[in-house]
């Protein structure tokens, strides 16, 4: 328990650290893939890992669609004209 206690700790200055960093949905992918994979079978780091890329995947598809929607022009109604 205390181990576990201690790499919260470390977990959570490390973020605490980085919070300039530019990963978009790395690390809280990571942090929840790390948990999941240590409880489905002590595979944390995979756990991790896997919850890194589907992170990232997820904040790369966020911004695409904030593009598009800035780029779509602005529809108005036609009684608005």
């Amino acid at each position: 328990m205390k181990r576990m206690l201690v790499g919260a700790a470390v977990a959570l200055t490390t973020l605490a650290a980085a919070g300039g960093a530019e990963a978009k949905g790395c690390i809280k992918g990571a942090i929840v893939g790390g948990i999941a994979g240590h409880y489905a079978g002590h595979h944390g780091l995979v756990g991790a890992a896997a919850g890194c890329a589907i992170g990232r995947h997820r904040a790369n598809a966020r911004d695409r669609q904030a593009e598009r929607q800035q780029m779509a022009p602005q529809a108005r109604p036609v009684s608005a004209q």
